[in-house]
């Protein structure tokens, strides 16, 4: 955004284009106005956002988010990660060290408990290359079974297909868990203040954004105090319990992905604006 307002104090006639929109649906609205002056085209990655644009005649298209076209490649034999006979939890605690230092432990506690109480489950982290060392010295601290730690985005996508359930923090990741037609529980856990200074910032009722969109709770959140393994681990055994509740949840949220997926790929559709700039 910066850079676009920069441009266009330099040379007006320069044309400016912005692909995925600030979420100003989640807080600051009144941005928006401000975009109008150096902004002559701005791409969405979710349909429900152009209100806030058209508002104030910002020129927008929806083009679909992208994390919705993966397709994996080579096929990868991962009976030499995970066992064949063991179902597996697919477990997101964050890129981000900060968040892995806090919601780690709370995972850590849920897995012994379901080890407590199950014999068939294998849990999966999905790790990045930064840190896959923080999770894995963690883990090996605390002498826990059937448990891998994958970094490899490939083996990491074939294993989300495979897993019986999820649970991920809060973000983009959750749209991969829908799109893989794994049902999940989001947690997400912050420093207290920050919680509060956040909580008078946000609009949205939801951290989700399947929830966000469809104005009510789809999948389950447990944030804050809610946060905690005895409630994590009684929200998955609920679920498993329960199939056809993890049924409705995956069909709620196939419906709702239909809505910000793009008619042909969101490259396509951005590119189709961008040429009809420099052509026209």
């Amino acid at each position: 955004m910066r850079v676009a307002e920069k441009v266009k104090s330099i040379n007006p006639n320069i044309k400016t284009i912005h692909y995925v929109a600030p979420q100003v649906w989640v807080w600051r609205e009144g941005r928006v106005k401000k975009f109008k002056k150096f902004l002559d085209h701005i791409l969405l990655l979710f349909d429900f956002e152009k209100k806030y644009f058209d508002k104030e005649n910002i020129p927008n298209t929806f083009v679909g988010h992208p994390l919705l076209e993966y397709e994996t490649k080579d096929k990868i034999d991962l009976s030499s990660i995970i066992s064949n006979d063991k179902k597996i939890i697919s477990l997101f605690s964050g890129s981000r060290s900060s968040e892995v230092n806090l919601l780690l432990p709370i995972l850590i506690d849920f897995i012994n408990m379901m080890n407590a109480k199950f014999d068939n489950f294998t849990f999966v982290f999905h790790a990045t290359d930064e840190n896959k060392n923080l999770i894995s010295e963690k883990i090996n601290n605390v002498n826990l079974k059937d448990i891998e730690v994958i970094s490899d985005e490939n083996i990491k996508k074939q294993i989300l297909n495979k897993s019986t359930f999820a649970v991920s923090k809060s973000g983009t990741v959750s749209l991969e868990i829908c799109n893989a037609k794994v049902p999940s529980i989001i947690i997400y856990k912050m420093n207290f203040l920050n919680f509060l200074i956040v909580k008078m910032l946000v609009k949205t009722k939801f951290a989700n954004i399947i929830n966000i969109i469809n104005k009510k709770e789809i999948i389950p959140e447990l944030i804050q105090k809610e946060c905690n393994a005895k409630e994590i681990y009684n929200s998955v055994v609920y679920f498993l319990k329960n199939p056809e509740l993890m049924k409705k949840q995956i069909n709620d949220c196939e419906e709702t992905l239909t809505k910000i997926r793009s008619k042909t790929s969101s490259s396509d559709e951005a590119c189709s604006v961008l040429t009809k700039f420099l052509i026209g």
